[in-house]
C-alpha cells in the first residue's frame, strides 16, 4: 500500500509516521510504502525522518521515499495524508489561514488529479480542514468526491473525554459520538445521540445546561485552549486522530455506532446543502469506504444549530 504524507517533516508527521510503519494503522499484516512530501527549505529535516524510519528496521515498511514535487510524491498513492499546513498560532482563528494555504491545497489538488490511483482515500489535516479539502476535491475530479476527509476525529475524541470526566466513567464506555459540521469553533459535537455505557448520555448526565453551555463550546474552543496553554498546535493528539480516522475506514465499524468524518455533504440525508464538506456521523464495512448515518435524531436546538 502506497501512502503520501504531506509535511512530513512538522510536529504532527514525526508522531504520526512512525504509527504508520509499525502496522499500527493499517494493520500487522499490510506492508506499506510512505511518499513523503516536504519543502526545498524542509529537505534535511525530511532526510533526517526518511533515515529514522530506515534505522527503526520496521518489517512492514518496504520503502520510504522523499521529494518536494507532490506529483511525484503522489503517483501511484493509495491515500494521501495531506498535513502539511501553515499552523495556527496563537490569537489565530482557523479562517486566518486561508489565504495562505488556500493555494497550497489547490496545486495540491491537482497533483492528486494527475497522478494518484483514481480510487485514492484523501484526509486533510491542515487548517482550515473543511476548507482545504474542499479546494483539493475541486481540483481534483478524477478521484470521487466522497473519497476525500476532513480531520474531526480529533474533536470527536475531545467530546467522548470531556463525556467520560463528567459521567466519571472511562472513555471506552462512551459512544455515538458526532461532530457535525466545521472543524472550527462553529463545530456541533452532538450528546443528543451520544451514549454512555450503552445508555443515552443525557440520562447518564442529567444536566442538559452543562450540555449546552459547557460541554458544546468546551469541545468546539479545545484547541484554542491547547494553543494558549502550550504555545502552539496540537500534534501528538492530531496525530492519533488521523490514525483513529483512518482505521475507521479500514476495520469495520461496531454495530449501533459510528465515526465522525467531514466528507462531501452531496445527497446526505440531514437536508444539508450539497456542494459543502461537512462532518457528519458515518459508518464503514471497513473496505475504505463508508456511509452516512441516517438514523440521528435531531431536536429543535439541534437543527437550529446546524443551520447556523
Amino acid at each position: 500500500m502506497q501512502v503520501a504524507v504531506t509535511g512530513a517533516s512538522g510536529n504532527i508527521a514525526n508522531h504520526l509516521l512512525f504509527m504508520l510503519a509499525s502496522g499500527e494503522v493499517y494493520g500487522k499484516e499490510q506492508p506499506i510504502a510512505l511518499q513523503l512530501l516536504g519543502s526545498e527549505r524542509s529537505r534535511g529535516a525530511l532526510e533526517g525522518v526518511a533515515m529514522e524510519l530506515e534505522d527503526s528496521l520496521y518489517p512492514l515498511l518496504r520503502e520510504v521515499s522523499i521529494g518536494i514535487d507532490p506529483a511525484e510524491i503522489f503517483s501511484g498513492a493509495d491515500w494521501a495524508l495531506m498535513v502539511g499546513a501553515k499552523p495556527r498560532g496563537p490569537g489565530m482563528e482557523r479562517a486566518d489561514l486561508l489565504n495562505q494555504n488556500g493555494e497550497i491545497f489547490q496545486q495540491q489538488g491537482r497533483a492528486l488529479n494527475e497522478s494518484a490511483d483514481p480510487n485514492c482515500k484523501i484526509i486533510v489535516v491542515g487548517n482550515p480542514c473543511n476548507t482545504n479539502a474542499l479546494i483539493a476535491m475541486e481540483n481534483a475530479p478524477r478521484i470521487p468526491r466522497r473519497n476525500f476527509h476532513a480531520l474531526t476525529r480529533l474533536d470527536e475524541n475531545r467530546a467522548k473525554c470531556q463525556l467520560a470526566l463528567k459521567a466519571g466513567k472511562f472513555y471506552t464506555s462512551v459512544s455515538r459520538v458526532a461532530i457535525w459540521g466545521n472543524h472550527s469553533t462553529t463545530q456541533v459535537p452532538d450528546f443528543l445521540n451520544a451514549k454512555i455505557g450503552g445508555l443515552p448520555a443525557v440520562n447518564v448526565i442529567r444536566d442538559n445546561k452543562w450540555f449546552k453551555d459547557e460541554f458544546t463550546p468546551q469541545v468546539a474552543q479545545r484547541g484554542g485552549a491547547l494553543i494558549k496553554k502550550w504555545g502552539k498546535s496540537s500534534a501528538a493528539s492530531t496525530a492519533v486522530s488521523v490514525a483513529d480516522a483512518i482505521r475507521s475506514l479500514v476495520v469495520p465499524t461496531p454495530p449501533g455506532d459510528c465515526f465522525s468524518t467531514a466528507v462531501c455533504s452531496d445527497g446526505n440525508p440531514y437536508g444539508i446543502k450539497d456542494g459543502l464538506v461537512f462532518s457528519f456521523p458515518c459508518r464503514s464495512k471497513g473496505d475504505g469506504d463508508y456511509e452516512i448515518c441516517n438514523d440521528f435524531i435531531l431536536d429543535d436546538w439541534l437543527r437550529q444549530k446546524l443551520a447556523v
